[in-house]
């Protein structure tokens, strides 16, 4: 949810890390944005999961990137 409201307000993801212990928003807007971005049509809760799932094992895997990182520069910005 942090990552999928950032990227709707069209903020700067590049230097933002996942923080788990914090809360934001509301389980019903939560539920809102999964279902705008998961890509189905009245997707079951078995595709909200498997989109929630891949989702966030692909942005851990971006954030311990070395060509994510913001180390890098402006090379790789916004990639």
């Amino acid at each position: 949810y942090q990552y999928l409201s950032r990227y709707k307000r069209e903020e700067d993801l590049d230097h933002f890390l996942f923080i788990p212990e914090r809360t934001e928003g509301t389980e019903k807007e939560c539920l809102k944005l999964l279902l705008e971005y998961c890509g189905r049509h009245n997707p079951s809760w078995t595709e909200l999961s498997n989109f929630t799932h891949f989702l966030n094992f692909q942005l851990s895997k971006c954030e311990k990137s070395v060509f994510c990182s913001p180390a890098v520069g402006e090379d790789f910005q916004g990639f």
